[in-house]
């Protein structure tokens, strides 16, 4: 699989890419066709091991040169870093693993192109902070069986990262081969964006589990919700840059104008300009956004292996905290701006034909998840109180005593 040499080197050879993907979105979401080529493509050309040392094959980029990237693909199609959601959090869980044979051995995985897929949410009655996925041990080895929802990239995938209780109730993770007959995938998410990152639904049913392949919950590696989110609002910046790009091309081929407007064409109409020039600094900030909560996340990936050290709390809190800015920025102005863009262009805009809606449908579905709202008081308390955010959390149906 290929290598990049440089963040530069990495754009010019996904160019060609990128652009497919960009001029087939709006069809592919209109026929509901889910991007398993193009993902491929993406994987095969190295997208999954951006983050892998050279010397396992990778292209040893840093979390902000991946993130670049993440909203390029988000530019031209903002299901596809969504999908690599999980695969990414999962390749930095290695890289700050051990230096083991296993470490190694899933290294020159990512390198060779295979992806990893997302099972850890659950649905329904399960109890906060409970999982009703269970590992368990039998006379032909261990077994997994269980139900999970937004298997975010599983249908993608060639593993998938689930989440269960072992056989003494703790918490851990096991990785799973996605094609065996003890896993069923089904593209049954019905979101009104985002509709084909395939986060639908997982059935594990005594799916095998390798002994290797069983980590403890409490090992993960510490900034891993800050690097979740950070692929959440790579998507929204991707989508805001999007939306400029669309409402610019729309703007400057337009020939019809209203009587009561400022120009003979809409491109050299002020009050359009103006418009034009709001989306753009959205895009800007959050460009800029999204490189500042990479370069934090990059100090938590440096006191790594100094885990529970004075720096480390440091600087986890200090990733935590700049996703969760971004995130509150994000969350509202993204989607403010995928519907000023409509200011732009008037009523032909709003043609199914021209799929412009979806930049709003899908930065609002992105917006939702890990709702914003907690993390604005989140930061608010640490502002305040100096209070250090939570680094996991769970969702789920609460006790009765806390209701």
């Amino acid at each position: 699989m290929a290598a990049f040499d440089s963040l530069a080197s990495a754009r010019e050879a996904l160019a060609p890419v990128l652009e497919r993907a960009r001029a087939g979105a709006v069809e592919r979401e209109r026929e509901h066709e889910l991007p398993r080529a193009l993902v491929r493509e993406l994987a095969d050309a190295g997208v999954g091991a951006l983050r892998v040392p050279r010397a396992f094959g990778g292209s040893g980029f840093s979390i902000a040169e991946t993130a670049e990237l993440l909203v390029d693909l988000a530019a031209a199609d903002s299901n596809l870093p969504q999908i690599f959601r999980g695969h990414l959090a999962f390749v930095e869980d290695r890289l700050t693993a051990p230096e083991t044979p296993e470490r190694e051995a899933w290294l020159r995985r990512f390198a060779a192109g295979q992806v990893v897929g997302n099972a850890w949410s659950e649905v329904g009655s399960v109890a906060l902070g409970s999982s009703g996925t269970l590992l368990t041990r039998t006379s032909e080895g261990l077994r997994v069986s269980g139900r999970k929802f937004y298997t975010t990239g599983s249908i993608y995938a060639d593993w998938i990262d689930v989440t269960a209780k072992d056989e003494h109730g703790a918490d851990v993770t096991v990785l799973v081969r996605a094609d065996q007959p003890g896993v069923t995938i089904s593209d049954d998410w019905d979101g009104f964006g985002q509709q084909l990152t395939g986060t639908g639904t997982t059935v594990f049913e005594n799916a095998i589990v390798e002994p290797d392949h069983v980590y403890r919950f409490e090992d993960r590696f510490r900034y891993q919700t800050a690097l979740y989110q950070l692929v959440l609002v790579s998507v929204l910046a991707g989508i805001a840059v999007a939306v400029e790009r669309d409402a610019a091309d729309e703007v400057r081929r337009r020939t019809r104008v209203y009587s009561h407007g400022l120009a003979p064409l809409a491109r050299d109409d002020g009050q359009i300009q103006a418009v034009v020039g709001g989306l753009s600094a959205t895009a800007f900030t959050a460009r800029a956004l999204v490189r500042a909560v990479a370069d934090a996340i990059e100090g938590a990936h440096g006191t790594a292996r100094e885990r529970g050290s004075a720096a480390d709390d440091e600087a986890n809190v200090l990733a935590e905290i700049a996703s969760a800015h971004a995130q509150t920025v994000l969350s509202e102005s993204v989607p403010a701006a995928a519907s000023r863009l409509f200011d732009a262009l008037g009523a032909s805009a709003t043609s199914r034909r021209t799929g412009l809606d979806r930049h709003w449908r899908n930065a609002r579905t992105v917006a939702s998840h890990n709702p914003w709202i907690y993390k604005a008081r989140i930061v608010g308390d640490w502002v305040v109180n100096g209070t250090p955010p939570p680094f996991v959390w769970q969702i789920g149906v609460a006790p009765s005593d806390r209701r």
